[in-house]
């Protein structure tokens, strides 16, 4: 690791030409605006559309190649080539906010304790009542998150895509959870962060994604799955469901 890297910025992407340039772009801006040392690495998971062609056009991005298909493997192959002593993970899919990268350094520099920063998705491509009904699954999922951190102390929350986790505690826990491909792996890495220290989620810390999986299996469908795979990784320290739909068409 190098400590002149202040953080690194870990983007997976399968078949995701048609989202990739515009994730790196706003990364990107936010690095230059705040200063940083910070690294973009890009994880071309298995991808058999021109993924990797779009992320190599950006000169200052890093491109590795991860064969084996699944989110969990590529965000595991980025974190080992990743030198900085904080891991972003956004999602090639995710556009991080103006001041979203002032915010991070901010909240970890003053917080020695805190392990991992996360904050909720704001769906850009879909209805308002999509969105209404996304922003009451937060409600919900911020009122079990303050139960499990600071009652039960069984677990945090973090947002899939829309985190960043300290590299040391990262190491500590022993990295990626192989048991979780895709659901509940941002769940099972916050209930086992919240052992070694502070994993906070806050709404002072939202980001721009696409709502295409809403709209592809729909809002009750999704909440319920990822309820249950909330409970199942907290609780049970397993996914409900291992399989997912590919909605990368």
């Amino acid at each position: 690791m190098s400590d002149d890297i202040a953080i690194s910025f870990v983007v997976p992407a399968y078949n995701e030409e048609k989202h990739l340039a515009r994730a790196l772009t706003a990364i990107l801006a936010e690095t230059r605006r705040v200063g940083c040392a910070a690294e973009v690495i890009v994880v071309n998971n298995a991808s058999t559309d021109a993924t990797g062609d779009v992320a190599a056009s950006f000169p200052e991005v890093i491109v590795v190649d991860e064969p084996v298909k699944g989110l969990v493997q590529a965000r595991r192959a980025g974190y080992l080539r990743a030198s900085g002593q904080l891991i972003a993970n956004v999602d090639a899919d995710t556009i991080v906010t103006e001041g979203w990268l002032g915010r991070v350094m901010a909240e970890f520099e003053r917080g020695p304790r805190l392990v991992a920063l996360s904050g909720p998705y704001i769906y850009y491509d879909v209805s308002k009542r999509t969105r209404a009904a996304v922003r009451a699954f937060y409600v919900m999922g911020y009122g079990f998150y303050v139960l499990n951190r600071f009652v039960l102390r069984s677990g945090s929350l973090l947002q899939g895509g829309n985190f960043v986790v300290r590299r040391t505690a990262l190491e500590q826990i022993g990295g990626y959870n192989p048991k979780f491909s895709f659901y509940g792996e941002d769940t099972d890495l916050a209930r086992r962060l919240n052992a070694v220290g502070g994993v906070k989620f806050t709404f002072g810390l939202p980001a721009l994604s696409s709502g295409r999986r809403l709209q592809e299996e729909g809002v009750l469908r999704i909440g319920l799955r990822y309820s249950m795979n909330f409970v199942w990784a907290t609780y049970r320290k397993r996914p409900f469901t291992d399989a997912w739909i590919d909605i990368r068409h």
